[in-house]
């Protein structure tokens, strides 16, 4: 379970608030200071639990670097919501930064308007989780557009 907190600050308090509700993995937003994130995976790690950055907004290949330092493992790849709504589709650059993210360690989720026909985008990136909630939620039948997901992550990676 996802405690998709998007912390800020406090990393500690909130992220030890999340996990006492049984969330396993939290995520803290990547304008946050360093400090945050360690403090919430500290928490994390008292509970079994991750922790994810959430790159949503401006951050820097410099953050990233003192992420895997710290001991963060997993990292959010957002198109924002707001770009998709304007046309902005994934791009070489979003390709190019989530290989670049993989290649440093990290396992990375990718989400932000994901459809079925972006899969294969992102084929030959050892993707951790995909989220796609608004395609399948939205779909006429949100059970078959899940294992159309399904399958066709099952095709591509195996």
């Amino acid at each position: 379970m996802l405690a998709d907190a998007k912390i800020a600050d406090a990393g500690k308090i909130l992220s030890r608030m999340c996990f006492e509700a049984n969330a396993d993995w939290v995520t803290v937003i990547c304008c946050a200071d360093i400090n945050t994130a360690k403090g919430a995976l500290d928490v994390a790690k008292e509970f079994n639990g991750d922790v994810q950055i959430e790159l949503t907004g401006f951050w820097t290949w410099e953050q990233a670097q003192a992420w895997r330092e710290a001991g963060i493992q997993q990292v959010v790849y957002h198109r924002s919501r707001d770009a998709q709504a304007a046309g902005v589709a994934w791009s070489e650059a979003d390709i190019s930064a989530i290989k670049r993210l993989s290649d440093m360690g990290f396992k990375v989720t990718v989400t932000g308007g994901l459809a079925l026909e972006d899969l294969p985008l992102f084929a030959g990136i050892p993707v951790h989780v995909f989220i796609a909630g608004r395609s399948i939620r939205d779909a006429a039948s949100p059970v078959e557009a899940a294992r159309q997901f399904k399958r066709s992550i099952a095709q591509l990676w195996g």
